[in-house]
Parts: C-alpha cells; structure tokens; sequence
C-alpha cells in the first residue's frame, strides 16, 4: 500500500521533480529483494527511473529551471510523486512523449546505446543477436542497433514476441523456446558467427551465444533477468579471440555525466525524429506496484512497464 513521507527538499546541486510516471525495470525487483550490487539503507523508495517536471532547484543548479519537463535515473526514490535527485542525472525529456513513454526512455535506451555503441563500437554491417529481445533493454537494442545499420537477429520466446520485434525492425526473429539457439544464429550469419551478442538474460543462453561468435566477437553482459549468473569457459575467448564485455550503465550515469549527456543527446534526436519510442506495455498505480513488479518477473512484458501516481 502507498504510504506518505515528508516532501523531499533539493539540496546543492539537486532539483525536485514532480513525477508523472515512474518505470518499471527488472533491476528494482532485485533492489527490493536485497539482490542487487547496491543495497540502499532501510527504509527506501524503490524506482530508479522516471519522468516529470521540475518544480525546484537547489543552489548551484544552472542547467535547469523549473517547469522543465525532465527523464531522470535516481538509482532509488522514483515510485513517489515527487523525488529529488542530482541534476547530473536528469535530462531533456523528449518532446514527443507522453510521461508513460518518457519515464521508460532512459535506461532502456541509455543502457542499449551505451553498450552498442561505447562497450562494444558496433560497426555497419555487423550481425548482432539481441537476447530477450521482446523486453525494455532488448527492443531498444534492436531499434538502436538496426538504426547503426546492423543486421539484428531478436531471440524470443513465443510467437506473438516474435511477431513483436519483427514490427520495430528486427531483420528475423529467433523462437529460442522451440527452436536450436547455436543452429539459429549459425543460420543468420551464413555459418559465420555473430559479432555481437547482447545479452540481458544471462543463464544456459549465455556460453551457447559465446560459444556462436565469430573472430574478434563481443559477449555484452547486461544483466540476468533468467535469474542464474552464467560462467563461461575462458579457453572459448582465447579460441575466439572474443570478448566478454561489461555493461554496468547505472555506474556509467554516475562516472561519466559528460559522456552520457551526450549520448542522450543523441537519442532525443532520434526520439524526436520518430526513428525510436519506448512501447509502454502497461500501466499501474503506485498501489499497484507489487503487481507490475510481478509482471516484469515473470517476463510476460512487451517493451515497459510504468506507474502512475
């Protein structure tokens, strides 16, 4: 049940936001069930993401006003109406988006650039396989990828997945619940191996898809939404001369608020060009947060999930 707490005060170089919708990531179900690299203090407001206007900004804040309508990635505190957060981890939102769409833009979008583009430096042409393609991370990795003109196979698990990913431009789509993943991907890429790998799953698919790159392949390792974390046999990287590449995209907003900015830069354009825009599967109220969390658990999710005050 929702509960209420003191209103949040912004403080050096913070602003407070008015939130018209929170995403719903997997990685919140791992921060609430205490599995999660980074364990807040007890008691804490789970969401790490969401979109809404500013309402008031703190000393020494220059890059925002209020009334500036803002994407954000607070790490915790976004399931509420209003949060405070670094301005540092704020940006733009697109003007196109509803706040549903919006509050699922940054980190699916931001995760999936940051791993194409600065972890793995896809080139045109390149075949990449997106695990878990139908998910938020996984359908922003295949616009994004197909976008920088690769050739993207999206591994799913039913048909009407399937039917899914091929709609926002994946070039085939994989059934890995009915058919041989290696197989599959050894017949996208002529029996050449795949590139890239993006891979948010994690579990059995791992090693085979390490297992199904080419010379000089990458392995992205984005997170483990089968629930086991996979151990790979490192003789497969010497033989491949292939690379098992983190992407901890979280850490990234944090080190490097520069380079990020710049990459959300880039994807607002695109946004706003229409070239890529979050699919919202569906909307919850913030009682309803235990259900929706539910729903991206069990992997029944198209695109994202959001809440709504």
């Amino acid at each position: 049940m929702a509960t209420d707490v003191p209103e949040p005060t912004p403080g050096s170089g913070q602003v407070k936001i008015a939130l018209g919708a929170s995403g719903v990531n997997f990685a919140d179900i791992l921060v609430v069930s205490g599995l999660y690299q980074i364990k807040p203090d007890l008691p804490f407001i789970p969401g790490f993401e969401g979109a809404g206007t500013v309402t008031e900004v703190g000393p020494g804040v220059d890059s925002a006003s209020v009334g500036d309508r803002v994407v954000l990635f607070a790490g915790i505190g976004c399931f509420a109406e209003k949060v405070v957060a670094d301005v540092s981890v704020t940006a733009p939102a697109p003007d196109n988006l509803t706040d549903a769409e919006a509050a699922s833009f940054m980190t699916a979008y931001g995760t999936s650039y940051h791993a194409l583009v600065d972890r793995a430096a896809v080139s045109e042409g390149e075949t990449v396989v997106v695990l878990g393609a139908a998910g938020g991370v996984g359908i922003a990795a295949v616009e994004i990828a197909k976008l920088l003109g690769c050739r993207v196979a999206a591994a799913v698990s039913s048909e009407k997945k399937a039917e899914f990913v091929l709609e926002r431009g994946a070039d085939v789509a994989i059934r890995y619940d009915r058919e041989d993943l290696r197989a599959a991907i050894r017949d996208f890429t002529d029996g050449q191996g795949a590139d890239v790998v993006y891979d948010p799953v994690g579990g059995s698919a791992t090693e085979t898809c390490f297992r199904s790159l080419r010379w000089n392949g990458r392995l992205l390792v984005v997170g483990f939404a089968a629930g086991k974390i996979p151990s790979l046999p490192l003789n497969l990287a010497l033989l491949k001369s292939a690379s098992a590449v983190g992407v901890f995209w979280g850490d990234f907003v944090v080190r490097y608020p520069v380079e990020n900015r710049a990459n959300l830069v880039r994807l607002k354009e695109w946004c706003e060009q229409g070239l890529i825009r979050p699919h919202v599967d569906r909307v919850f109220s913030f009682e309803q947060a235990p259900a929706a969390m539910d729903y991206v658990a069990k992997r029944k999710v198209m695109g994202r999930v959001c809440l709504v005050p």
